[in-house]
């Protein structure tokens, strides 16, 4: 028996238990993983977890070893080291003022922050329709049963009702363990992201605060 062969049979037997309610949750299931594994990935690619090296440039920054903290930055990729980056070289231009430079850095961390939030509403969307494609199987499931039952009239088999009824509660608990998943680590993630938010703000402000005297050509 192929793997094909394989894998239809098991789509039948769930259509006969849920019917396509829960090959619908299924498929979200196998979605819901792979967002979660590819969110933990780009997060941590995007150095969502790692701001020492950004926290050492800031503190160069502010002994007024401005070309040391622009080098540090230069050779990391994170989120921070980004914003933390550009806030560097925008108090740097003369021909700038604060203001401009604020904004110019707020730009790029809003950049930075879209970033590590892609993913997030796909998570939104499962946790939110698996409960509810799971109720939409029961209440299909239970009319399914209480016509059968209806059909029988008085020779109804108690223990085949109570299997109709079973079957279709399936669904319902289907939805709810693909939702909860979800919406525990879409919580978790955006915590990472207001972590970032704070990190980069906090970041921000530590550079605009230390205005240099003098323009890092560096870092022009």
């Amino acid at each position: 028996m192929t793997l094909l062969d394989t894998t239809i049979a098991a789509l039948q037997d769930l259509m006969a238990i849920g019917g396509p309610a829960i090959i619908v949750i299924a498929a979200l299931s196998v979605a819901t993983l792979a967002i979660i594994l590819w969110k933990v990935y780009r997060l941590v690619r995007l150095g969502a977890w790692a701001g020492g090296r950004t926290r050492r440039a800031v503190q160069l920054w502010q002994d007024h070893d401005d070309r040391a903290a622009v080098a540090l930055l230069q050779s990391s990729r994170s989120l921070r080291a980004r914003v933390a980056l550009t806030a560097m070289r925008a108090s740097c231009h003369d021909d700038r003022d604060d203001a401009a430079a604020r904004e110019e850095t707020a730009r790029v961390a809003r950049g930075s922050l879209e970033q590590a939030r892609s993913g997030l509403r796909a998570l939104e969307l499962i946790s939110t329709i698996a409960p509810l494609l799971g109720l939409l199987g029961t209440v299909l499931g239970m009319i399914g049963a209480f016509q059968a039952l209806q059909q029988s009239g008085v020779r109804a088999d108690p223990a085949a009702l109570a299997g109709g009824i079973w079957e279709a509660l399936l669904t319902t608990a289907a939805g709810m363990g693909v939702a909860i998943p979800a919406s525990v680590a879409l919580t978790w993630f955006e915590s990472v992201v207001d972590r970032l938010r704070f990190d980069m703000e906090d970041t921000a402000s530590r550079i605009f605060l230390r205005r240099p005297d003098t323009a890092v050509a560096a870092a022009a």
